[in-house]
């Protein structure tokens, strides 16, 4: 009376050897990929590439800021290190990557 009652449901038919479905099933997650390439990936990779540019283009004289926070003008160059004076007299070593930013000339007073 309350209970109606249940009919089985014939199975769907199988799917076998249809291409499209399958393309067009993987296509959503391919775009997901590309899409994710040209906004995350690609300026990440862009922006590692200006970073070692600006690294590799330090001089002696140049005014710059770490990622310390520190404000100074490099005062000797090396290897994997610069000697960035701070104050007068005042030197202190860094690692070039600490780098961040190259001042203009006469940023610092």
């Amino acid at each position: 009376m309350f209970i109606s009652s249940a009919f089985a449901q014939t199975a769907p038919a199988a799917a076998g050897g249809d291409t499209q479905s399958t393309l067009m099933s993987i296509l959503p997650l391919v775009l997901m990929f590309v899409v994710l390439y040209f906004v995350m990936i690609r300026p990440q990779m862009k922006k590692q590439k200006e970073h070692r540019s600006m690294i590799d283009a330090l001089a002696k004289g140049d005014e710059v800021v770490t990622a310390g926070g520190l404000l100074g003008k490099i005062s000797k160059l090396g290897e994997g290190n610069l000697g960035i004076e701070i104050a007068n007299g005042v030197e202190v070593q860094v690692q070039r990557t600490a780098v961040v930013q190259v001042l203009p000339k006469g940023s610092i007073k």
